[in-house]
């Protein structure tokens, strides 16, 4: 369910806006967004795991603040951003 450390490491180089860049709101989007993948083909199969389904909540709420956070401070970031990840909004 949770994304390998290799994984995480090139969602960073790829999202990253500086290098050593770990904690920016695009590779926080990033990375929630790979859990929530992740997250979401768990729960298709496991239909009454209803912790992680909190879990998945709880992780959908946080990726919204911080895109919130992304558009109030830069709205040309926000939108590139929703593009590369392929988001709805």
């Amino acid at each position: 369910m949770s994304i390998t450390a290799e994984r995480k490491q090139e969602l960073i180089g790829e999202f990253a806006v500086k290098s050593g860049d770990t904690g920016s709101p695009e590779v926080q989007v990033a990375i929630l967004t790979e859990r929530i993948k992740n997250l979401t083909e768990h729960l298709k199969t496991h239909k009454k795991d209803f912790h992680s389904r909190r879990g998945l909540l709880i992780m959908v709420g946080q990726r919204r603040r911080l895109l919130d956070y992304t558009k109030r401070k830069s709205q040309e970031r926000y939108e590139t951003l929703i593009k590369r990840l392929d988001l709805r909004r």
